[in-house]
């Protein structure tokens, strides 16, 4: 009895002192995901994508307002002119206009343009309305996938700490076992200075104790590596032993919602409507370019007024009807205003448009078959998600029992060894069926809370499993 209370102050030092995590502060489950929703950046700069969305829909929405230009303009230079045709071809020229002399003459004065224009295309078939609903969806597809994100995150870092808990419980197994065989290697020294047994047995004992300490070192590191795993998820620091003080409590229970059914059907999965956003988005922007085919109606308005420094009378008759003062040159001197209505349709346009629109519907074609593609992949998951959890469940009602067995057996060896009947083979192979036993049971602890996040990833309701903590 006192050999077995030696034994488990073995494993309470080993569980607490040998991983310095009793001062430390406890990483909840709920708090690992909220440091990743908050920290994460991938999730940031989706947010940041989404607002960028939310300003593409006011721009859209102001897009109808009308066209409202203010323009002035002062010059100085010549008017002198000649008859012939001319036309704005890619060129830069003036609009200086005046009377014909017979010869080249550089008088110059003063002149000034005041102008207002207003255009507003207050029918055109629907296109700003559906530019503004491409806007919209195009929102709701960034939104969704914002919402996506956050949702496989949550996913991935529950998974990295249930497997960080499984990796800190085989560190404990490990010490355990090597408390094990550092004890049995004491006994077998001692019987064999006294003659019981033969030396090859302390031999064999120190090969157990360092194949142990092995083990343990193998264990620490994958813990170590699970850690930072865990860090970078969170993206925050690990600590300074590289290390986080986990609540693992919950690993000694089934969960309560395992054969509860999703609070949502699968077509609301987050990942579902991410996909069906994006077909959203296509069909939307196929609707945008048929309103191309059609004409667009305007209304406009100009009011201008113009100062010159050349005198009305001025001409070959009277060469100095002008005047190089600024201020009568820049003066207001004729108004004028135009209000219209006007059409305008470029007719190929149709012809060129059609070809976009059959692009963006096999677009559209595409996105659905992806769509189809994801949503079988998550029926099956979820089909999977029910025989992962009634496997779990029972390998998590038979290690116990195989733990039982193995240390019992372990147990049975040890005390046959002391005593003469039993070889150290024997009891080498107890040890490791033992060992083996404690690990599984370390693993399939965690299998069974892996197997419900499993299933709330097929079927989109992370409540399923975040409700548990």
């Amino acid at each position: 009895m006192s050999k077995k209370l030696l034994f488990c102050l073995a494993w309470v030092l080993g569980a607490t002192l040998g991983t310095g995590r009793t001062q430390a502060q406890v990483l909840t489950m709920r708090q690992a995901v909220q440091n990743a929703l908050n920290n994460y950046g991938t999730i940031r700069a989706k947010a940041n994508y989404v607002k960028a969305s939310q300003a593409n829909v006011r721009e859209a929405k102001r897009e109808y307002l009308p066209d409202i230009n203010f323009g002035i303009q002062q010059d100085y230079g010549t008017v002198a002119s000649a008859y012939g045709p001319s036309a704005p071809s890619k060129v830069a020229s003036v609009s200086s206009s005046g009377p014909v002399f017979p010869t080249q003459n550089w008088n110059a004065a003063f002149g000034a343009l005041y102008l207002t224009n207003v255009n507003w295309d207050f029918f055109q078939f629907g296109k700003a309305r559906e530019r503004t609903m491409v806007a919209q969806r195009v929102l709701n597809r960034d939104l969704s996938d914002l919402d996506q994100e956050r949702f496989q995150q949550g996913i991935r870092v529950s998974a990295a700490y249930l497997q960080l808990v499984a990796t800190q419980k085989l560190v404990i197994s490990q010490q355990r076992n090597l408390a094990r065989a550092d004890t049995f290697l004491t006994v077998v020294t001692a019987r064999v200075r006294s003659g019981l047994n033969p030396g090859v047995d302390s031999s064999l004992a120190k090969a157990e104790v360092s194949s142990a300490r092995i083990a343990l070192t193998n264990a620490i590191e994958a813990e170590q590596e699970q850690a930072n795993a865990l860090a970078q998820l969170m993206q925050v620091a690990a600590p300074d032993s590289n290390n986080f003080t986990l609540d693992s409590i919950f690993v000694s229970r089934i969960p309560a919602s395992l054969a509860k059914a999703p609070a949502q059907p699968l077509t609301e999965h987050p990942l579902l409507k991410f996909f069906q956003d994006r077909v959203n988005v296509s069909d939307e922007q196929a609707k945008y370019l048929k309103t191309f085919q059609y004409p667009s109606f305007s209304l406009f308005g100009i009011g201008q007024d113009r100062g010159s420094g050349f005198s009305y009378n001025y001409g070959p008759a009277n060469p100095n009807a002008f005047t190089q003062n600024y201020l009568k040159g820049t003066g207001f001197g004729a108004a004028n205003y135009l209000v219209g209505v006007g059409v305008t349709w470029n007719l190929t346009t149709p012809i060129r448009v059609h070809q976009q629109i059959v692009a963006q519907k096999y677009t559209s074609e595409g996105l659905k078959e992806e769509y189809g593609l994801i949503s079988q992949e998550l029926q099956a998951q979820t089909i999977l998600a029910e025989s992962r959890i009634k496997n779990a469940l029972a390998n998590y009602r038979e290690a116990p029992i195989q733990v039982k067995a193995a240390s019992d057996a372990y147990l049975q060896k040890e005390t046959l060894y002391r005593n003469g009947l039993a070889t150290i083979v024997d009891v080498t192979t107890a040890a490791f069926v033992l060992n083996q036993a404690e690990t599984q049971l370390d693993v399939i602890d965690t299998n069974v809370w892996q197997a419900l996040l499993f299933k709330a990833a097929g079927t989109g309701d992370f409540g399923l499993f975040i409700n548990e903590f």
